[in-house]
């Protein structure tokens, strides 16, 4: 029903007020008396050999949702009546921000993909503290934590330990955002030396703490064998609890998108089914080449159960999907569960 009648709707109309009114239109529906209950008895498979323990957590089911849907942490509870084993909330910066000038949203509906350039548009961690003071705990929450787009470069670190600070009560795992495109001084956060130093800082305060929460690194899927050679000896050296791969590209190779279509939406990083070999092979390379020494949650290009599998035969422990969830509606979800029961059990 989803891709038959409700999408063709959704997308006549601007991608990021979709999402808005999508949201409001989510929240509405769940405020109905045995609505949720109705979409959880849908859309939800419980079953334990679904469950996957990874760093001190444990999955009710691998398939989550990315960073970047529900950023400001103002859906989640709703979010996961729809099956989710665990929702990623983000990219959250310190102070909220406005992000990059619209139009910022686009779709390529050829190539069952979207270009961003929102520049961690979200509230401020505070308003994101307060959504999370309201988490009926049906679901594990991840947070991912970036920079103010104004911040300078050596205050870049005070950014994340913010974040780190004022979330490490309300959610499950961190996630350090360093590879998105959106956001200025890119090279930097992609440097080893920065990246040492910054997990160490982090890692430091999340010792202190009486309960330290996982922390896993977000890397981008244009990364060449060398750069993801320095990413296992950084995982390595640093014992951060995995790595998440990947973010969205900033490569236009092989698109159906004309060039005109692509020079009329600019720059942006892209996701979706163009991004799907390319995050499998980082995965692919990192589970080999480490061993499987750590984690991996694999994202990029998930639009079907058979993309989700490759993902995992690949070598990811878990999956996310953001693209895939709003071209093939949240069926999605129990389509992978399903999969994974019928492949591995």
């Amino acid at each position: 029903m989803y891709k038959l009648f409700i999408r063709p709707i959704f997308f006549l109309f601007d991608p990021e007020k979709i999402h808005h009114f999508t949201f409001g239109m989510i929240k509405i529906m769940t405020k109905i008396p045995f609505v949720s209950t109705i979409i959880r008895k849908y859309y939800t498979i419980n079953d334990n050999r679904l469950e996957r323990n990874l760093f001190g957590l444990t999955f009710k089911n691998p398939v989550g949702l990315a960073a970047g849907f529900d950023k400001n942490a103002v859906l989640y509870n709703e979010l996961s009546d729809f099956g989710f084993g665990f929702i990623e909330i983000g990219t959250v910066t310190p102070v909220g921000q406005e992000g990059n000038p619209k139009k910022r949203l686009f779709r390529l509906k050829d190539d069952q993909g979207i270009i961003n350039r929102m520049g961690f548009n979200n509230e401020g961690v505070a308003a994101a503290v307060s959504q999370l003071k309201k988490n009926k705990g049906k679901v594990i929450i991840g947070g991912n934590i970036g920079k103010n787009t104004n911040t300078n470069p050596e205050n870049y670190t005070e950014d994340y330990v913010s974040c780190f600070k004022s979330l490490h009560p309300y959610v499950d795992y961190f996630v350090l955002n360093v590879s998105c495109p959106n956001v200025s001084s890119h090279a930097k956060l992609e440097d080893a030396g920065y990246l040492k130093e910054l997990i160490t800082e982090v890692q430091i305060l999340n010792n202190q703490e009486v309960k330290a929460k996982p922390i896993l690194l977000k890397i981008a899927p244009d990364l060449n064998t060398n750069q993801l050679d320095e990413i296992i000896s950084l995982v390595n050296e640093t014992k951060i609890d995995g790595v998440i791969a990947s973010n969205t590209s900033v490569n236009r190779e092989g698109l159906k998108a004309t060039q005109k279509q692509l020079d009329e939406i600019g720059n942006g990083g892209l996701s979706g089914q163009p991004v799907k070999d390319r995050s499998t092979r980082v995965i692919k390379y990192l589970a080999e080449q480490s061993k499987k020494a750590f984690p991996i949650i694999g994202v990029g290009g998930i639009h079907s159960a058979v993309d989700a599998i490759e993902k995992i035969e690949a070598g990811a422990d878990l999956v996310q999907i953001y693209t895939g969830f709003i071209y093939e509606g949240p069926s999605l979800i129990k389509d992978i569960n399903k999969a994974i029961l019928a492949k591995y059990n």
